[in-house]
């Protein structure tokens, strides 16, 4: 489920009445500064797609009719996503709009979901300010594997935050562990050294108090 406050919800967002016209929306559009805003129906409840400024200009650039209604040049009709939706299906969803459309229970128009707000949500995750390294392990997928290296890593320190990515090889999984802020240099390589002792490959250090 998508966490709340990552949703900008409909009150407080600029959208456009699917009566509005092309050059009504065009002008929105300019006086708010946004690349596309939400198009709702009538009712204001129903989510009919979103209205770009760069296909406004382009058929305004070919002497298209301004007057024409704003669904002549809707797109992304069918991008949306339940309320309930699986956290992992958002990132498929979102990938290449600025932002994707948010429906209730009811299949009405609740708000945005934007790229910029799940962004700093995996920056928060990552826990820059509260790591002092990132510890790239490679295990074997299988049953144990991460528990194991979770614990030998624990014999030193608390473990502040775990993504685990899959690589190319689906025998293996890549797991980053960020270590906590008081952790030195000399303990990250006593960690890094037992983790080895016990088969795991570490091929990635990351500083972050050096990259941020």
């Amino acid at each position: 489920m998508i966490f709340n406050s990552l949703i900008k919800p409909k009150a407080t967002l600029t959208t456009l009445p699917e009566t509005a016209t092309l050059n009504e929306a065009l002008t929105v559009l300019e006086d708010t500064g946004y690349r596309c805003v939400p198009v709702l129906d009538k009712s204001g409840k129903i989510f009919r797609g979103n209205i770009y400024k760069m296909h406004l200009y382009r058929h305004k650039s070919r002497n298209g009719d301004m007057s024409l209604p704003v669904t002549a040049l809707l797109k992304n009709a069918t991008k949306f996503i339940s309320i309930n939706a699986a956290f992992f299906s958002i990132f498929f969803a979102i990938r290449d709009l600025p932002y994707i459309a948010v429906l209730d229970n009811d299949n009405q128009f609740y708000g945005i979901l934007t790229h910029n707000s799940l962004l700093r949500m995996l920056a928060a995750g990552w826990n820059v300010n509260d790591g002092s390294y990132v510890l790239t392990v490679i295990t074997p997928d299988e049953r144990g594997a991460l528990v194991t290296a979770a614990k030998e890593i624990t014999r030193f320190c608390q473990i502040v935050n775990v993504i685990s990515l899959d690589p190319e090889d689906e025998t293996m999984k890549r797991v980053l562990y960020t270590l906590p802020a008081d952790i030195s240099k000399a303990k990250m390589e006593r960690i890094v050294k037992r983790l080895q002792k016990k088969g795991f490959e570490v091929p990635e250090i990351e500083d972050l108090h050096q990259s941020y």
